[in-house]
């Protein structure tokens, strides 16, 4: 993304590195100046480096202090005037932006916890103009059972398993985790073609932080390598699918 680059000097690490690159190829081939909404967006971490290469990003988040935080990381990297903080959760999206105006849509590690995926998912469709592109980054349901069971948990992976919305049970902290198919499902039900699937974190959360430490080079490249590629990419700790609207 030469675009992010040019303002943001800090390398990409691995953990978001695929979900960038996705986004830098949208970004390399449209003009300058899109409209961005962020859904969920929190304290900026897209949306601050967004505005700094000239986007105009609307951050729509159900926290006040998150977006308390934006406002203040906004102001700092001298983008305030191209960043707006909108409260509100993301099935009431039609009563807090224009309706068939945004060019890029993310919606980051928020389908997990909403009431109604589905309906959501076609708030945010709602939102693109035709030819808008969505970035949803999910929570991967078998990541969390090999995560459980490589840890000696094996009821909870069980429980996983067995558990249609992938839950370990009342205790658990998300409402819901997807595979590939049954997120793009959504996708495709509100109306949106998927263009691209890839893992994100393949193994960026396995490795000894020792090895993370020593050669980040070396497991950025890898989880590039990795995140495109069935199995590799299905057993990542989150699922990034990139999605259009006709």
């Amino acid at each position: 993304m030469r675009c992010v680059e040019r303002t943001h000097t800090r390398p990409t690490g691995p953990r978001t590195a695929v979900v960038w690159a996705v986004l830098r190829e949208e970004i390399d081939r449209r003009e300058p100046g899109l409209v961005v909404v962020d859904v969920g967006g929190g304290t900026g971490g897209f949306a601050v480096p967004l505005a700094e290469a000239g986007h105009r990003v609307t951050v729509v988040d159900a926290s006040p202090d998150a977006l308390a935080a934006l406002t203040r990381r906004a102001a700092e990297a001298g983008v305030a005037d191209r960043v707006a903080a909108v409260q509100g959760d993301g099935d009431r999206l039609a009563d807090l932006v224009p309706q068939g105006q945004a060019d890029l849509v993310l919606c980051h590690s928020l389908l997990e916890v909403v009431d109604d995926p589905a309906e959501v998912v076609a708030a945010l469709a709602a939102t693109l103009r035709p030819g808008g592109a969505l970035s949803l980054v999910v929570a991967n349901r078998a990541a969390a059972v090999l995560s459980r069971a490589m840890g000696g948990h094996l009821e909870a992976a069980a429980a996983l398993l067995r558990d249609r919305d992938g839950r370990t049970g009342p205790g658990d902290n998300l409402r819901r985790r997807f595979d590939a198919a049954g997120a793009a499902a959504l996708l495709t039900a509100a109306g949106l073609t998927v263009e691209k699937v890839h893992g994100v974190r393949v193994v960026a959360d396995l490795v000894p932080g020792a090895v993370a430490d020593g050669d980040p080079d070396a497991l950025l490249a890898f989880e590039m390598l990795a995140a495109e590629l069935p199995p590799y990419r299905d057993i990542a700790t989150q699922l990034h699918l990139y999605a259009r609207k006709p």
